[in-house]
């Protein structure tokens, strides 16, 4: 009998969501009696992807609030066990385990660049190394789709955009988490009913070229539609755009009682188009009608569109946002820095760490623009500027005051960006001129460990 297909993670399934490699390490170290020795791990990346000037930090602190609830019931214990791969003993001390650390986050929506911590983990050695993988896999995702969101938020400016995205993104999970992700960049809305509900993003949709298809006409079908659903938003290019646009201002000169808040353009050369169909609705006296526009856009696409004044009034974004298609992957690294008070770090050609607890402090001007960060271990003083990595999780316990809500992370991404160099929110591939620097201690300890 085949078992039955299960497509998604149960919340007593993640401690087993890890890599082998973690789970024979923490007996390794349990059987040399180095499991409580206390450590630091710190998550960052070391480069930026070629197309990117910034990370939008995302999903760091729900994954920390996850990370303190992980425990390994009886099942994932008997389940351990078949593999034959772990003690008895080992499988009754993990039976047992609760994660009893602190974990520093930045916030939620926080721009960050090459070597900042997203996130630290303070705990005994066993309890750091398993959450790993974890945390790799939690924080990437979120932190990718955001920020690309990001970019193409930026690009339209004061226009909605929509993320239309769901059907080709990699799995479900990232098709619902992607919604919170897109919520913090500042996204209005998601066809995506799971993710909108689940993460409060307002839900947002119009029609398939299918439901014009199984109608016998275009017409026929646009009076249906706005029948069932009024002030509407209508598809009017599944045969000939401009001839769809003129058979809405026909069906609303004819039928009053009709009404329709949009029309969306799904292919062809929106700029054209939209120019075209906004002086056909303004000439028949529909302008408040709003033209929506989708497929194939990214944030280039979109920059263009606004560079040419296309009186397009939203963007819905799909497969370039939802798989972020030029920057799928931001090599995160979650290493050793500290280990029995002592710092450590990695020296393997490019792909050293720097060493030691950390803390980041962003400095701005009078103006409030952003000036520049330093790197610095975590207990110096004196270092010029606002702390960024807070502990939101303390002895195993989640502090709900530092935690931040998911408006606070859509706020605050509106409010950072802007305060950046323009070197920063540029679109186009190349390196920002925003420096970010080492204090002193952290530059002499980083060439002497």
């Amino acid at each position: 009998m085949n078992e039955p297909l299960t497509l998604s993670v149960a919340d007593e399934e993640l401690a087993l969501l890890t890599d082998l490699y973690q789970l024979t390490m923490i007996q390794a170290y349990w059987k040399e009696a180095m499991h409580d020795t206390p450590a630091t791990f710190s998550l960052f990346f070391r480069q930026l992807p070629p197309s990117r000037r910034f990370i939008l930090a995302c999903g760091q602190q729900h994954a920390a609030a996850t990370l303190s609830q992980l425990h390994f019931n009886a099942a994932a214990i008997e389940k351990l066990a078949s593999t034959e791969r772990f003690d008895d003993d080992f499988l009754s001390w993990l039976a047992n385990w609760r994660f009893s650390g602190d974990i520093w986050t930045v916030p939620e929506g926080t721009p960050l660049f090459p070597h900042q911590p997203l996130l630290e983990v303070d705990a005994p050695i066993a309890e750091a190394q398993l959450l790993e993988s974890l945390v790799m896999n939690l924080v990437q995702l979120e932190s990718v789709l955001a920020s690309k969101a990001a970019r193409i938020v930026w690009a339209a400016g004061n226009r909605p955009v929509v993320d239309f995205g769901m059907r080709r993104m990699h799995g479900i999970d990232a098709a619902v988490r992607g919604v919170r992700a897109y919520k913090a960049a500042g996204l209005s809305g998601t066809s995506n009913v799971l993710g909108g509900l689940r993460h409060d993003l307002a839900l947002n949709g119009t029609m398939a070229h299918s439901y014009i298809l199984a109608h016998d006409d275009e017409p026929s079908a646009f009076r249906a539609f706005a029948r069932h659903y009024p002030n509407t938003t209508l598809l009017v290019d599944t045969y000939d755009t401009l001839q769809g646009v003129r058979h809405v201002i026909d069906m609303l000169r004819d039928i009053p009682d009709l009404s329709v808040s949009a029309i969306r353009l799904d292919s062809g050369d929106f700029g054209q188009l939209a120019s075209e169909a906004r002086a056909l609705l303004d000439d028949a006296g529909f302008s408040r009608i709003k033209i929506i526009a989708s497929s194939g856009l990214d944030e280039h696409g979109i920059a263009d569109l606004v560079a040419q004044n296309a009186p397009i009034d939203a963007f819905g974004v799909g497969t370039q946002m939802g798989v972020s298609a030029d920057a799928p992957v931001i090599d995160l690294s979650y290493k050793l820095v500290e280990y029995d008070a002592q710092p450590r770090a990695k020296h393997s050609p490019g792909k050293i760490n720097l060493p030691s607890r950390k803390q980041v402090y962003r400095r701005q001007d009078t103006a409030g623009r952003y000036t520049g960060d330093t790197i610095a271990q975590r207990d110096e003083t004196d270092i010029a500027g606002e702390p960024l990595l807070r502990p939101v999780v303390k002895n195993g316990v989640v502090d709900p005051d530092v935690m931040s809500p998911a408006q606070q992370a859509t706020s605050r991404v509106a409010d950072t960006l802007p305060r950046f160099p323009a070197s920063v929110t540029a679109l186009e591939q190349g390196e920002s001129d925003y420096p970010v620097e080492l204090s002193d201690a952290l530059k002499h300890l980083s060439s002497t460990v």
